[in-house]
């Protein structure tokens, strides 16, 4: 999945919430200050934080949107808003959706009312409301109940006005004091509440994991990941890139595992609006992306093909270890997509790459191209390794989707395979951590394409990181573990004649 430039309302401050989960972390408790006066009162005619946040969530409760398609859509109403206010916004959208499932969980314990007949826009405001009194403290619980009840007259009959009153003010005085599932009898329900999954996804990782494993995996996905960046060092040395950035940014270190990534918190401005940015000094993108482009060991000359490029955070990466030398063609089905593509290139300073429109479905027409050196497949996938920083993810994806992406991820390899040169380089790649769209793919693959071997890929990275490297020859990254996405990708190597 390539990493988009999100909404400057994402990068704003949230953390984790530590040992029970109801405590409040020193960070969160400054995420966002306390409301003014009129904040106390809904008004229609203004922008308003949680108005504008209750507006988004309703449209995702609608499905077929991701989150960040929802943002982008509303920026009309986003972009009316204070600094201060997208901030709430962001703590608000991001934090109820993260905690969702344990929000359901505190509310079904307080509701006569199974939450399956409760209004879906009566439930979003309870949870905004509950989120608020939860994990934001610096917001009045008075603050929190009243610009609820005020959210529900706009909408609602009196008697779901006084529904959500009760409920938020029976939980603000009681949450701390629900009794959560015994975790030796039922594990699954236990963590599935407390951490905020769902149950089919918690049993998966247990049975894979084990309890202590998933519960350090839940807390890592929970967590805020800081925004990761990668240097092109076409343009700047790392070193210069971490200096420009120190007064504008809180936190920045080094990425451990990647040579040009820095990662940091809280940028000052939006990142589009940061000088260094403007200038094609970085992009970014997380640390487990990095380390997928460099199993292709592209060299200057080369001829490579970036299958489903997105808007090029990988082609990008190409085109910088080849030294802007050599030929890259960057393909999508998505035209629009393509088209921001190039205008990144041009802003990082990138003369290699050609984008062209082509649909990996289909049987593709080989006289249409040449044979590759390197052929990068970045495949549609379940995006299950990147939750915590689409938690909406966990809510919309289930079991069935992962066989669904299993098979089409094995047409869009062989439909690449036939493009290879004779020891030429295959890497399938995926932001998932599930066996589906790892493991089994691999085994089906090589079984239908003897023509291809696993590459060995310690060479690759760092000998001092070969911990992302499995006895398999996979590249494998989890969150908990590595402290970046969780991301899955093998290099598959054309046998000679």
């Amino acid at each position: 999945m390539t990493n988009e430039i999100k909404p400057y309302i994402k990068h704003s401050r949230q953390t984790r919430i530590r040992k029970s989960h109801l405590k409040r972390s020193p960070a969160e408790n400054g995420a966002v200050s306390g409301p003014s006066r009129n904040h106390h009162t809904v008004k229609n005619n203004q922008p308003d934080a949680r108005k504008t946040a209750l507006f988004i969530l309703n449209i995702l409760d609608k499905g077929n949107n991701t989150l960040d398609s929802v943002l982008e859509a509303s920026s009309d109403k986003t972009d009316l808003l204070s600094k201060k206010d997208r901030s709430l916004l962001n703590a608000l959208v991001y934090g109820v959706i993260r905690w969702r499932g344990r929000l359901d969980y505190i509310i079904g314990h307080f509701s006569n009312t199974p939450l399956t007949r409760i209004n879906p826009k009566a439930l979003n405001i309870i949870r905004l409301g509950l989120f608020q009194i939860i994990y934001l403290s610096r917001i009045p619980v008075s603050a929190a109940v009243n610009t609820s009840v005020e959210l529900t007259k706009s909408s609602a009959a009196p008697w779901v006005v006084g529904f959500v009153n009760a409920i938020l003010r029976n939980a603000a005085k009681n949450f701390q004091k629900v009794p959560f599932p015994d975790s030796k009898k039922d594990p699954v329900s236990t963590i599935a509440a407390q951490s905020s999954f769902p149950k089919w996804l918690i049993k998966r990782w247990l049975h894979r994991y084990g309890p202590k494993e998933t519960a350090l995996l839940c807390d890592a996905v929970n967590v805020i990941p800081p925004i990761t960046i990668r240097t092109n060092t076409l343009k700047t040395t790392r070193e210069n890139l971490l200096n420009s950035l120190k007064k504008e940014v809180e936190k920045i270190v080094y990425t451990t595992y990647s040579p040009d990534g820095i990662s940091f918190f809280n940028p000052m401005s939006s990142i589009p609006d940061i000088k260094s940015f403007k200038d094609g000094w970085f992009v970014v993108q997380d640390e487990a992306a990095k380390l997928v482009t460099l199993l292709l060991d592209a060299r200057p000359g080369d001829t490579v093909l970036d299958a489903c490029a997105g808007l090029g955070g990988k082609t990008g990466h190409i085109a910088q270890i080849m030294k802007n030398q050599g030929t890259i063609f960057a393909i999508d089905k998505d035209e629009g997509k393509l088209s921001r593509l190039v205008s990144g290139m041009k802003r990082l300073g990138f003369s290699i790459i050609t984008p062209l429109t082509c649909d990996l479905e289909k049987p593709l027409d080989i006289k249409r191209f040449k044979l590759f050196d390197r052929i990068l497949l970045d495949a549609p996938c379940s995006g299950m390794g990147v939750i915590r920083r689409n938690p909406d993810i966990k809510w919309t994806t289930s079991k069935k989707n992962l066989n669904y992406y299993k098979e089409k991820q094995l047409l869009f390899l062989k439909n690449l395979a036939c493009l290879v040169k004779p020891s030429g380089i295959l890497v399938y790649a995926v932001c998932s951590s599930e066996p589906e769209e790892n493991e089994e793919v691999v085994k089906k693959f090589l079984s239908r394409h003897s023509e291809f071997e696993i590459k060995n890929i310690s060479g690759l990275i760092s000998y001092s990181h070969t911990s992302v490297v499995s006895e398999n020859r996979y590249l494998k990254t989890l969150p908990h573990k590595n402290n970046m996405d969780g991301f899955f990708a093998v290099c598959f190597q054309k046998k000679p004649f």
